[in-house]
């Protein structure tokens, strides 16, 4: 196990600011970059990250976690520049919120276990300074829809709207089937798709009462798909075909042949 000193990692760190200043003086195409230009390779850093995180390959982890990281410094430079904050603002709006956001360590509060800490953390957000003025508020507005919808419910849980039992949103998720049902009959490509909505919000739901992460849940079905199909395609080129010249029951052979041999 790598154990660097606090000071061994206040030298990285402020060698790593050293760097980023070098670069934004003397590379031409650091110069030129704004928080614009680098906001969608920071969602792409972000999403890199989470790929290694899903594939649990701690060097790949690193590796992503220092591109996340040099995003972070590079719009605390570009901020410095224009005299707005820089990296150690940063740092201390950071410390002051978590220190505000824990009153069970910095404060009086008694909070003993994890599920104390997480039903007063929505009402301790909505007390800040400038913070959120209503409970969903601090959803941000581009997540992506699973995760998305599983925020919004857990923020909901926070602020006391929940499920007294969680058996019970099996009832709502049948329900809602149902009604996608109805207007299926109906074909009408709207309603339909408002319905389909209501159905994976209530599974969502479900997943959450169940302390399942769906978005991760989902993402095991789509790694196990893909694992699955690759099996099929391979198999396909090892009899000299492709998967255009086989029939779907030649398909659905090979699919059993992959839910045996992939050992997923």
């Amino acid at each position: 196990m790598i154990m660097n000193t606090k000071e061994d990692k206040l030298q990285a760190f402020g060698r790593l600011l050293d760097i980023m200043d070098e670069l934004r003086e003397k590379c031409p195409w650091d110069k030129k970059q704004t928080n614009e230009s680098l906001r969608t390779n920071t969602i792409e850093e972000v999403y890199e990250l989470c790929e290694a995180i899903i594939k649990d390959d701690f060097q790949e982890i690193e590796k992503e976690l220092g591109d996340v990281l040099l995003h972070i410094i590079f719009y605390s430079r570009i901020a410095s520049e224009k005299g707005q904050f820089d990296i150690a603002d940063v740092c201390n709006v950071l410390c002051d919120k978590l220190m505000f956001r824990h009153p069970h360590i910095y404060g009086d509060v008694q909070a003993d276990t994890a599920g104390e800490v997480s039903k007063n953390w929505e009402q301790i957000k909505l007390k800040e300074k400038g913070g959120n003025r209503t409970v969903l508020a601090g959803v941000p507005a581009g997540l992506p829809s699973v995760p998305k919808a599983h925020r919004i419910q857990d923020k909901a849980r926070n602020a006391g709207f929940d499920w007294e039992q969680k058996e019970d949103v099996w009832e709502k998720v049948r329900e809602e089937f149902g009604e996608l049902q109805a207007e299926i009959a109906t074909m009408d490509a709207d309603k339909m798709e408002a319905e389909f909505g209501d159905l994976f919000f209530s599974l969502i739901n479900a997943a959450r009462l169940y302390k399942i992460n769906p978005d991760n849940a989902l993402e095991r079905t789509n790694q196990k798909f893909i694992t699955r199909f690759n099996y099929i395609e391979q198999r396909a080129k090892e009899q000299g075909k492709s998967l255009k010249d086989m029939t779907l029951g030649e398909m659905e052979g090979l699919w059993g042949e992959a839910k045996k041999n992939v050992g997923i």
